[in-house]
């Protein structure tokens, strides 16, 4: 434990949050700042509680944490696939975010 950097599920997320941040910058979603604000949070929830959890001192804390981060992988993946079908997301951007929240 301690060293979340190195762990190959922090990197993936860390790289999806950061990816998720760019495609709701440069998309219709831009202006729709409550539901851009809840997928980006829901994007660096993912990465941030691998960390946290990686950090803490107990493995049955340190699995609570990475629960809460694949719930929020679950949430961001229903939001990418709303936002899809409203339009907001090209299918190509859409199914590239679901295939990074879907890597094991």
């Amino acid at each position: 434990m301690g060293n979340f950097q190195k762990l190959h599920v922090w990197q993936v997320s860390k790289n999806l949050a950061v990816n998720v941040y760019k495609l709701t910058r440069s998309s219709l979603l831009s202006k729709d700042y409550g539901f851009k604000d809840q997928i980006q949070r829901s994007a660096v929830s993912i990465p941030s509680n691998i960390s946290e959890g990686d950090e803490l001192d107990s493995n049955k804390q340190s699995i609570h944490y990475f629960y809460i981060a694949k719930a929020s992988s679950a949430e961001l993946l229903t939001q990418i696939i709303i936002g899809q079908e409203i339009g907001y997301f090209t299918k190509q951007d859409a199914e590239q975010v679901i295939s990074d929240c879907k890597e094991e």
